[in-house]
């Protein structure tokens, strides 16, 4: 299947990022994480979501597991503020240009405080949204972190 770059694949490829496309089908509609790694037959723990949440008026982006919670006490503390909550999905493209589903930590409108679970900074590849449904990416996690000037740290329960 031939794919159409993103937004994310070009600034990878602009900063001399590999990686590598998955595609799945998503007419069925199941688009969660969990559904995303075993249509592309991944570990459920090298597939992240991006997740965006605020404080104020301020919003940071978390990239964690599909298969787990973010916990938004550690989130705020990770961000240095008293208090997180999820940014509402219906906010999510007017700030990150990315909607529910084809959210990429590449990529967005600005780039925002970004965090990565620090589970992703042993593993050899982990898994993102390409910025579209049915476009995944496999990158190194020191070079998405280094895309996104993001920080690993602990992240979940």
């Amino acid at each position: 299947m031939r794919v159409s770059k993103t937004n994310a694949m070009r600034i990878l490829d602009g900063k001399k990022v590999e990686y590598k496309i998955f595609t799945y089908d998503n007419e069925d509609g199941k688009i969660h994480g969990t559904a995303v790694a075993n249509k592309i037959g991944k570990q459920a723990d090298t597939v992240f979501k991006t997740l965006v949440s605020q404080s104020g008026s301020d919003l940071f982006v978390f990239v964690i597991p599909v298969s787990c919670e973010l916990d938004l006490k550690k989130a705020a503390k990770a961000a240095g503020a008293k208090k997180m909550e999820m940014l509402p999905v219906k906010e999510l493209q007017k700030w990150t240009g990315y909607i529910r589903g084809g959210c990429s930590p590449v990529g967005m409108k600005k780039l925002y405080p970004t965090f990565i679970d620090k589970s992703a900074a042993d593993l050899d590849t982990m898994i993102v949204s390409a910025g579209k449904i049915g476009v995944q990416i496999e990158v190194k996690p020191q070079q998405l972190a280094e895309t996104v000037e993001a920080k690993f740290i602990e992240l979940m329960n």
